[in-house]
């Protein structure tokens, strides 16, 4: 291997009458590095973009959430307990969901109300870390007017800011002769949140779960169901799984993060791989590249390889030096493509130059996240089809008769 590896490195460093071959060669290497670097930046970002919302959403939302088909679940404290008991749950809080209707002079909104437990929330959801004014612990506080948490969106689309009224109507009112009418409370608002998602930020309010329990008519040991965070987020269905069996099973369910956004990330999944396979493109043009790199390095030495061969190398010996040849001119590639790929990756998270506008996208700039087994593939893939390249221009030198090739020499 030696020997063959020798006259690939002499072949591509070609001298100056055969200047041309040297600068097609350059052509594939850049070729090869470009797709290359491609495929790693834009993997890179769709990576950064998937795990960004992945977080914003699970910060929001709890990674489980324990219901029952009941609507309500009862006596919930002792499951809180319990269920705090089941290998991989870290965190616990009931919660109460409905959809009411919010009032200000500045106009009318439909929200989703949360109803919560201050002291317990902030250790499954990040909404306390959110919070830009006020704070989730005065939703607690009592007093004769209730407490408030809304998103930031939907604070500015009303016109309210902390300490502001508003009134809450919601469908648990009562028939009169005068026909329906709806229940209306009135909140100051005690804190604004900015999860940076404007979806959340535009149509979510907590309240604490007593005030909820009132508005909607709830006994007061009556939740909707219990959100949870757990230690492995992957892994979330079997400890669903365990937590509903640990609790008696049914009328109890679970349902977890990735079956509440299946439709989103499979979306962002199927994006990332139409991404890849329109990029890899760029590294099959460059292998096309090596391609005509080598039957042109072939046409130019033909004498040479009818020598080698009078002198005694073997069919496969030469078929080897042109595949060693282009692979060469692959790795070559694939290095410099994979240092200007990382290199551009680590200058987009540090300086985030490039800016996204805010009020269309959920974040400012391009987020990036490198992970081990896409660049695993990348050099899988572009290695391999630069060996392929080299197959049908090493099998034409390997096949060439001494004496054909030195009869017009």
């Amino acid at each position: 291997m030696h020997f063959e590896l020798f006259v690939s490195l002499r072949y591509l460093l070609a001298r100056r009458r055969q200047a041309f071959i040297s600068v097609i060669s350059l052509i594939s290497v850049l070729g090869v590095a470009i797709g290359v670097a491609s495929l790693i930046v834009v993997l890179g970002v769709m990576n950064g973009f998937s795990e960004n919302l992945r977080d914003k959403i699970l910060g929001i939302n709890s990674h489980l959430i324990l219901g029952s088909v009941k609507q309500t679940i009862g006596n919930y404290d002792p499951l809180v307990q319990k269920s705090l008991q089941v290998d991989g749950v870290v965190a616990a809080t009931p919660f109460i969901y409905y959809e009411v209707m919010l009032s200000t002079p500045s106009g009318v909104k439909g929200v989703v109300l949360r109803g919560i437990d201050p002291q317990t929330a902030g250790s499954v959801l990040t909404v306390e870390k959110d919070m830009v004014s006020g704070s989730l612990a005065s939703l607690g506080d009592g007093g004769n007017i209730p407490g408030i948490v809304i998103g930031k969106e939907l604070a500015s689309r009303l016109g309210l800011t902390l300490g502001s009224r508003l009134s809450l109507l919601a469908p648990s009112g009562k028939k009169s002769a005068a026909g329906f009418s709806p229940k209306i409370v009135f909140f100051n608002v005690v804190g604004i949140f900015s999860s940076g998602m404007f979806e959340y930020d535009s149509s979510l309010a907590f309240v604490s779960i007593p005030e909820a329990q009132k508005i909607l008519g709830f006994e007061d040991d009556f939740v909707t169901g219990i959100e949870y965070k757990v230690s492995d987020i992957d892994g979330v269905q079997k400890i669903g799984e365990a937590l509903v069996r640990a609790l008696g099973g049914f009328p109890l369910y679970s349902r977890n993060w990735i079956e509440m956004n299946q439709n989103l990330f499979a979306a962002l999944k199927l994006e990332k791989t139409a991404m890849a396979v329109i990029l890899i493109m760029i590294v099959l043009v460059g292998s096309f590249s090596i391609i005509t790199t080598l039957v042109m390095m072939v046409m130019e030495k033909t004498k040479d390889i009818a020598v080698l061969m009078a002198l005694g190398a073997t069919p496969p010996q030469i078929r080897n030096i042109f595949i060693l040849q282009g692979s060469l001119i692959g790795a070559v590639g694939t290095s410099i493509g994979f240092g200007l790929g990382l290199a551009i990756c680590s200058l987009l998270e540090k300086y985030q130059f490039i800016k996204l506008p805010a009020d269309v996208y959920y974040l400012d700039h391009l987020p990036v996240k490198i992970e081990l087994l896409d660049m695993s593939l990348i050099a899988v893939a572009a290695m391999a089809l630069c060996f392929l390249a080299t197959l049908y221009p090493a099998r034409q030198a390997a096949k060439m008769h001494p004496t054909e090739a030195l009869r017009y020499e």
